[in-house]
């Protein structure tokens, strides 16, 4: 059965899409989890004695199908296995094997827990390259880094103490810092981001300003950029005051305490001025403020990955029956998507 671009339909769909993502150099991780959900798709229709394959179904057969997952699966994992058969088919449109995607209209009907707002100022990844190739304060930009890499909340990047980062290859005890925390060891360049902190409460000895809104605890990848930037900061970094040894201090007034929430919305809000992108008395739909960067890893993050699970376990979003499960597969799924779409800044 030949298609618009004159590309054959090869007798295995599935293992032609393996091999090329395979030649495209995704791991062998990845391979086996596409395969594993488009084989059971594939069981499935063969059950419901669906004609002509995978090339032809409805996308009635597709909602069929994850509903039969309802009950059985939790809601994280339907979403993920959604989004696998969605880029399946989305790939093979693109290369001419399969005429149309079905799980087009399957996305946009499940139910979205992660809302864009069309009303906020849409920057593209290119543009915010530039904000961050002109920010030369090595706080402004581990700050603003930090924040567009992770989607921390402004609050929970001011909890971070030291021991909260686990940067491969840089021993921070040997540099005069804690050891990293026990949820990280073996889990090289990561950030571990509590829910613990609470305004007011004491913790690892320092009275917080900030509380976290996590409903679990999360641990958040730290790609090549972040990490690079990290160790710049890190090797400036004043004396922090405190015994918690906080990750970001101040360096102008109030030298070597923990920034504050305050200290952070006007750092973003002073470099995003500049690009026009900061206005008094203007309103979230135009400006960005922190708030906008975890907007911004959001949207780009999910509309890259299509994994909306993925995305509200790193935002701290999820459930604890959802998050642990996540947790267990931090090495794997949530490692290898988040480094295989998070978008590049430098």
């Amino acid at each position: 059965m030949s298609h618009q671009r004159g590309v054959e339909e090869p007798d295995d769909p599935i293992g032609y899409f393996l091999e090329d993502i395979e030649y495209q150099g995704k791991s062998k991780r990845t391979r086996t989890s596409y395969e594993r959900v488009l084989r059971e798709f594939e069981s499935f229709l063969g059950e419901k004695d669906t004609a002509d394959g995978l090339a032809s179904i409805s996308y009635r057969d597709c909602m069929s199908w994850i509903h039969s997952l309802r009950g059985t699966h939790a809601e994280s994992s339907i979403a993920t296995y959604a989004s696998y058969l969605h880029r399946f088919y989305s790939y093979m449109v693109q290369v001419g094997v399969f005429e149309s995607n079905p799980m087009t209209v399957v996305m946009e009907e499940m139910d979205e827990s992660i809302h864009t707002d069309p009303t906020r100022r849409d920057i593209p990844v290119s543009e915010m390259r530039g904000f961050i190739g002109a920010l030369q304060h090595p706080l402004h930009r581990a700050v603003i880094v930090t924040l567009l890499k992770t989607g921390m909340r402004s609050g929970e990047l001011c909890n971070l103490d030291v021991r909260d980062v686990n940067l491969d290859g840089v021993a921070l005890d040997d540099a005069g810092f804690d050891e990293v925390r026990p949820q990280l060891q073996g889990k090289p360049d990561s950030i571990y981001v509590s829910q613990e902190p609470a305004q007011g409460e004491v913790l690892n000895g320092e009275e917080r300003s900030a509380s976290n809104k996590r409903k679990r605890a999360t641990i958040v990848p730290v790609d090549p950029e972040l990490k690079r930037t990290l160790r710049q900061w890190l090797a400036v970094r004043p004396d922090p005051s405190s015994p918690a040894n906080p990750l970001f201090v101040t360096t102008a007034r109030n030298w070597g305490d923990r920034v504050t929430i305050d200290a952070v919305h006007h750092l973003v809000t002073t470099n995003t001025d500049r690009m026009g992108w900061y206005r008094t008395g203007g309103g979230p739909e135009e400006n960005v403020t922190p708030h906008y960067f975890r907007h911004f890893f959001t949207t780009h993050l999910r509309d890259r990955t299509g994994d909306r699970g993925i995305v509200k376990y790193l935002r701290g979003d999820v459930a604890s029956d959802i998050i642990d499960t996540y947790t267990h597969n931090w090495g794997t799924r949530v490692r290898d998507t988040y480094e295989e779409h998070i978008y590049e800044l430098f």
